[in-house]
């Protein structure tokens, strides 16, 4: 009963985590980001239960990873995804998408998770916190 339960939990988290990060032809890349961060802070306190009991799960138990593997796999898939599709389009040079995916991945997911699921606030506000990631995203870190 349990298994079942995580089981349709998980399911409903990740289509709301596909439904955030889905996009459409006309998706302009900062828009595309931006939304994507507002998207999984506004995730209800249930949704982050999900995230708690699959964290939870690669803790207790290292060999039973699907829980995150599975959110993790959808998140960066559609980032792919969309960061094909804007190199296709040519409005990113040629690069490796997985590459770019996860490092949005880890930027904007995980730090919404350390917010919301170990209850740590961000030193800036998130908005600006976004931008911040932005900026660096488009214009590097070289001076």
């Amino acid at each position: 009963m349990v298994e079942i339960t995580k089981e349709y939990y998980l399911q409903r988290f990740i289509e709301k985590l596909e439904e955030i990060f889905d996009f459409s032809d006309g998706d302009e890349i900062e828009e595309y980001l931006q939304s994507n961060f507002i998207g999984l802070l506004n995730l209800s306190e249930e949704d982050f239960s999900v995230m708690k009991v699959a964290m939870e799960e690669v803790r207790d138990i290292p060999e039973k990873k699907q829980l995150i593997s599975r959110i993790t796999n959808t998140v960066i898939g559609k980032l792919e995804e969309f960061f094909n599709s804007q190199i296709e389009k040519g409005n990113i040079r040629s690069i490796d998408a997985r590459v770019l995916a996860g490092m949005c991945f880890s930027i904007t997911f995980q730090s919404i998770i350390l917010w919301k699921v170990y209850d740590k606030s961000p030193t800036v506000e998130t908005n600006q916190y976004a931008n911040h990631f932005l900026d660096i995203l488009y214009h590097g870190i070289k001076a």
